[in-house]
């Protein structure tokens, strides 16, 4: 998995033609998270902030994967939303 392809994955998914649901984007966004910072370094968000306890919640789950790892799930999953929702 090269650099290059996982930077076109993180320009193509912006440009979908339908937006993915909110369980697929935290997918990405986790992924996308432990592809470029690694395990998570923050403390969780607050209890009246749902989207980012969400996004917390789900880069969690991601710890300890790879980098590499997560970078080559991460194109497969932009792969498969483009598929389902065009580019």
């Amino acid at each position: 998995m090269s650099q290059a392809e996982f930077d076109r994955a993180a320009e193509e998914v912006k440009v979908l033609k339908t937006k993915p649901s909110d369980a697929e984007m935290l997918d990405v966004y986790s992924l996308y998270k432990q592809a470029t910072v690694g395990d998570i370094n923050t403390a969780r968000p607050g209890m009246l902030d749902f989207a980012g306890k969400a996004k917390w919640d789900a880069w969690e789950k991601r710890k300890g994967m790879s980098k590499e790892e997560a970078m080559k799930a991460y194109v497969e999953k932009v792969e498969e939303l483009k598929v389902k929702y065009g580019i």
